[in-house]
């Protein structure tokens, strides 16, 4: 699909698991700057535990090293993967890799909790379409922080294992599209997005929406896809 399209790029919106994305890119930047060993393990810490998506806490190993936590992460989205590597490096290092990249409607606001309070952070994480699809272009052309932490990016997210939205319309297998479509997915109630590339081609689509709209909503994001392939 030739040239660009847009609607409501700046606006921001929840985003989900999308603010997952940043934690990786803090991870794959510090590993590259020899700040992190990717083989370091970092064991469950039962104060980190969180329910819904990922694997790790149905799994009997206790430890795993940081590169695996990170492709867990990009490929089920895992909450508690995410919660123990963002205990390692510490929120305030996203936030300063985030505001070195530009973004400022993108952010990852808190850890994954089973149940938000008062005086937690309202949502998990918030993002703008514009900027999320840049920041997926700049992996797409090995242009994000460097050539190297893009290529660990990038074979981080060749793992996601949902392509139930936007990423539907290439139809790839799920299980195996190394050679194709990247993407992350943030999934929460009224909450659908798709941030991902193909190639140099790369989208960004967010929606909040009222409850019941959930099928309407899907069926709009893979039109997009389908439009895209």
């Amino acid at each position: 699909m030739p040239g660009r399209a847009a609607y409501a790029p700046r606006r921001r919106l929840r985003t989900a698991s999308i603010g997952k994305l940043l934690l990786l890119t803090e991870v794959a930047r510090g590993i590259e700057a020899g700040e992190l060993d990717p083989y370091e393990l970092l064991a469950k810490d039962p104060a980190l535990a969180v329910a819904d998506s990922g694997l790790w806490q149905h799994l009997a190993v206790e430890a795993l090293p940081i590169a695996d936590l990170a492709v867990l992460i990009a490929a089920v989205s895992d909450n508690y993967a995410t919660n123990a590597l963002l205990a390692r490096v510490g929120l305030p290092a996203v936030r300063r890799t985030a505001t070195e990249l530009g973004l400022h409607d993108s952010q990852l606001l808190d850890r994954v909790r089973n149940k938000r309070e008062t005086h937690h952070p309202p949502t998990l994480s918030t993002g703008a379409a514009g900027e999320l699809a840049v920041l997926m272009q700049r992996i797409a052309r090995r242009e994000l922080l460097t050539p190297a932490v893009s290529e660990r990016i990038d074979a981080w997210l060749a793992t996601s294992a949902d392509l139930s939205m936007v990423a539907s319309g290439f139809h790839d297998d799920p299980l195996a599209h190394t050679g194709s479509v990247r993407n992350k997915t943030g999934t929460d109630d009224g909450i659908r997005a798709d941030v991902g590339y193909r190639g140099d081609q790369a989208y960004a689509v967010l929606a909040n929406f009222a409850p019941g709209d959930t099928a309407v909503v899907l069926h709009a994001m893979r039109e997009i896809g389908t439009a895209l392939s």
